[in-house]
């Protein structure tokens, strides 16, 4: 059990959704799981199948058959969900899946909620909020990297990492309060300083799992290359290139781009946002000016920025703390060679663009370089760790014991909505919306 807190399975409904893609196809896997699970499969099956067995039957419902599939159950409370559970393989036709759900929704059943089946395993104590959160991942990997990261996370290790940091934090929090009870009472003299020492060594840990440079991060949501320069650099012909598409409108009028373009790209196995930026530069036009801001607001949040410049001119000032790449375009009309540490290139040639991917191949392995393992995955992780240590930082500078004891106890509950363990109900719909149906 995980310490998460339970739903009443009498209290709850009886879900079904479809599990698999959408017809035609060989098979269709209905899902089913609630206290009527059982009574269902009675009435469609005829009997109670033995649990974990896969069984043909004919399915039937008002006197009709419906269709010959195989029944499986999975009584609770050791399902997937903690419930009474049921699959059916179907002939994954549009017609006999309609018939299947129409029947369900006739016996009392009712359709899921994206990610319920999923949500329910949460709410019943099978799995945790991070491994919940590791299976939404999964579902969406597109990339190695992505489905390795999400195993990982699936596996258990950061939830255990955090809760073996809530443990030390729970002892810290009764040692505390044993000063605070008990002043007079003969405790060893090692107490407190057995307590500070081991909140610093908490403190450093955690500010340790805090400084991985966002490298899971990236693994998860993709890199950022931003594209940037000033009007008829290039921007949008590079995008082109790299993209291998006609992703970006290119034409000789300065300021086509006017909005940021963005493609999904596979690079060393991550994933990586190569995004098209309006071209910088002073404008009476509000709606130009509005893409040059947003343009400026992507450069900033990126992890790499490729500053395009034409032949002759001078690099933009780019407001970044990102690594930024000065490469010269339009290497055909260059009339003298790029400065130390600017790369030169020419959509039109093809010049420099098998070094500009091999630079770029090389930079996204440095930016996930580490990022596997128990690490920080998404942002609701990476603030629950910031708020505990900013608690714990505070425990450290207080010299009254009972204000000590009141940071050590909010440091407590920040890890606690962290893993479940409190106000879980806060984040589920956040966390479960993006599932798709049937998990």
């Amino acid at each position: 059990m995980n310490g998460l807190q339970h739903a009443p399975a009498e209290a709850s409904t009886t879900i079904f959704a479809l599990a698999s893609g959408a017809p035609p196809a060989a098979i269709a896997i209905m899902r089913l799981s609630g206290p009527r699970t059982d009574a269902i499969l009675e009435a469609l099956a005829g009997s109670l199948t033995a649990p974990r067995l896969a069984t043909l039957r004919v399915l039937r419902h008002a006197g009709e058959a419906l269709d010959q599939a195989l029944v499986l159950r999975f009584p609770g409370p050791g399902s997937y969900t903690g419930e009474d559970s049921a699959e059916l393989h179907l002939h994954a036709g549009a017609a006999v899946i309609e018939a299947v759900a129409d029947a369900l929704l006739a016996l009392g059943a009712t359709p899921a909620e994206p990610g319920e089946f999923t949500r329910r395993a949460c709410l019943s104590g099978r799995i945790g909020l991070l491994e919940a959160e590791a299976i939404a991942d999964l579902v969406a990997a597109e990339t190695g990297a992505q489905r390795r990261q999400a195993l990982d996370q699936l596996g258990g290790g950061l939830s255990r990492l955090y809760e073996g940091w809530a443990q030390r934090l729970r002892l810290l929090l009764a040692r505390q309060e044993a000063l605070i009870d008990f002043p007079d009472e003969d405790l060893p003299d090692e107490t407190e300083a057995a307590n500070r020492s081991d909140l610093r060594s908490l403190c450093e840990e955690m500010q340790a799992h805090l400084a991985d440079g966002a490298r899971s991060e990236r693994i998860r949501s993709g890199v950022r290359v931003v594209i940037a320069g000033a009007p008829n650099a290039g921007k949008s012909s590079l995008l082109n290139a790299l993209s291998g598409e006609e992703d970006a409108i290119v034409s000789p009028i300065a300021g086509t781009t006017r909005d940021a373009i963005s493609v999904r790209l596979q690079v060393a196995g991550t994933l990586v946002s190569f995004i098209d930026t309006a071209g910088l530069h002073e404008t009476g036009d509000a709606i130009e000016a509005e893409g040059i801001r947003r343009a400026r607001v992507h450069a900033a949040r990126a992890d790499l920025v490729l500053s395009l410049v034409e032949p002759g001119a001078a690099p933009e000032q780019i407001v970044t703390e990102a690594e930024c790449w000065v490469i010269r375009s339009k290497a055909d009309l260059l009339t003298a060679p790029a400065a130390p540490g600017e790369l030169a290139i020419s959509t039109r040639s093809g010049q420099g663009l098998d070094r500009l991917r091999e630079q770029l191949v090389a930079a996204v392995r440095r930016l996930t370089a580490g990022g596997a393992g128990a690490s920080l995955t998404r942002a609701r992780h990476r603030a629950g760790v910031e708020e505990a240590v900013v608690h714990l930082r505070d425990a450290q500078v207080q010299t009254w014991p009972e204000l000590r004891g009141e940071a050590l106890r909010l440091a407590t509950l920040a890890l606690g909505r962290l893993t479940g363990r409190i106000g879980v109900e806060d984040v589920l719909d956040t966390i479960f919306g993006q599932f798709c149906i049937g998990k």
